[in-house]
């Protein structure tokens, strides 16, 4: 029997992220402009902040498309992969992607005694099956030797009343990691999950940015004194995606400063 030779890591030269509009996906955008790689990226609704982001990343002498997309309904995937299809030719004159990063999804407080089936509907929706069907669709259009990294959380380790919804979906996604390294790895695709911990966005309404106690007290949790900042995790998932970070496959990263230790 001949062994077939598993494809090597390629170099990132075209990023898909999910929600790069704001918040995380946005510093992502922008961190990997400034390391030399465009974008396509989706954005949910808001299509100026969107437009913005682009000549952010056109200004840093990069290229960048946005896209349209609400995760949470998956009978977008199919049109959304068509686009994206369409858009790589018209940009860039190729076929694949090199990377993708399922980032996009929106946060609820929904203790166990009163959250809804709607609301952990929507988690699902969102966080596992999104990124599951999306990757689905989406792998005809990536690149062997490309790299796949799913967006998990800090709260998937630790426990905090009131998350229960949202990072059980987290914790899901860490699993389906694994197996993502696991069954594409005969395409030379690397997996892996980034677990950011709190950050400075408007994420969950902006409480960990906006609300100074709350900052103080995560900031005494964690052993570098500090609330995470979206340029935190920007610049580690652009490490990620660097040609040296090639044989690191199906782990999960934690960049949250040392929380919970």
């Amino acid at each position: 029997m001949t062994n077939v030779p598993t494809p090597q890591a390629r170099s990132v030269e075209v990023a898909l992220v999910t929600g790069g509009s704001r918040g995380l996906g946005k510093s992502m955008v922008l961190s990997l402009a400034k390391r030399g790689i465009d974008s396509i990226f989706t954005y949910k609704s808001r299509a100026d902040d969107a437009r913005a982001v682009v000549a952010q990343v056109e200004a840093l002498g990069r290229k960048a498309v946005a896209l349209q997309l609400d995760v949470g309904d998956s009978r977008q995937f199919g049109a959304f992969a068509e686009s994206v299809r369409s858009e790589l030719q018209r940009v860039w004159r190729r076929d694949t992607i090199d990377a993708l990063v399922n980032n996009a999804g929106s946060g609820v407080y929904a203790p166990i005694a009163s959250a809804t089936e709607a609301q952990l509907d929507a988690m699902f929706n969102e966080h596992m099956k999104a990124p599951f069907f999306l990757t689905q669709k989406l792998l005809p259009l990536m690149a062997d030797g490309g790299r796949i990294v799913n967006v998990s959380s800090g709260l998937a380790r630790f426990s905090m009343p009131g998350y229960a919804p949202y990072a059980s979906m987290k914790g899901a996604i860490e699993v389906l990691t694994r197996y993502m390294a696991v069954e594409l790895g005969p395409r030379g695709i690397s997996v892996n999950t980034l677990a950011p911990g709190a950050i400075e966005t408007d994420f969950g309404g902006g409480a960990v940015r906006d609300n100074a106690q709350l900052n103080a007290m995560i900031a005494g949790q964690t052993a570098l004194g500090r609330v995470g900042k979206p340029e935190d995790i920007g610049e580690a998932l652009a490490s990620l995606l660097m040609p040296e970070s090639r044989w690191i496959n199906g782990q999960r990263i934690e960049v949250a400063g040392g929380i919970h230790l």
